[in-house]
């Protein structure tokens, strides 16, 4: 499938709410359970930290979105930690396994050396095998196991934390 990677806008809100809010009702990929306003979603861009990444994954051919991955400083109350970002990836539930969170991690890596990120880590519901196996890929490793991390309308699930060294 043919992708093009950019920066997000505050103009694709829309777009990726029509994305996230199926994920998040599926209950079983995201540890998110509510679902986001497309105004929220605006806001939510616009105030994005200016040494965030926010990328979208779209159609050259329609500029329909397929995915997005943001990038958000580990914590802004010190410096010790700006070489850190915690990385998030949703890709449409109707297109995953198509190569386009390939392109997006492509893309964020690019982008996080220019903005002096060295290390990446997220946490991954450990009932979500594919998006351990799509993160394991790009180089993340598992650096341990949250117990009863996400509390979801099913009970509780673990955490998978993982990082990467870019």
């Amino acid at each position: 499938m043919e992708t093009r990677v950019r920066e997000a806008r505050p103009d694709d809100a829309a777009e990726i709410v029509r994305i996230l809010n199926p994920i998040i009702e599926a209950g079983a990929f995201t540890a998110l359970d509510t679902p986001v306003s497309v105004e929220a979603e605006r806001r939510f861009i616009e105030s994005f930290p200016a040494r965030g990444i926010f990328h979208v994954a779209e159609d050259p051919t329609d500029g329909r979105l397929l995915g997005f991955q943001d990038v958000s400083p580990f914590a802004d109350y010190t410096h010790a930690f700006d070489h850190v970002g915690v990385i998030g990836t949703f890709v449409d539930l109707s297109l995953r396994r198509q190569g386009i969170a390939r392109r997006l991690f492509r893309a964020t890596f690019e982008a996080a050396r220019l903005k002096g990120y060295e290390k990446f880590f997220t946490f991954i519901r450990a009932d979500n095998p594919a998006a351990l196996a799509a993160y394991r890929c790009h180089g993340f490793e598992t650096i341990g196991t949250a117990k009863r991390q996400a509390r979801t309308k099913h009970g509780y699930v673990d955490e998978i934390l993982v990082e990467a060294f870019l």
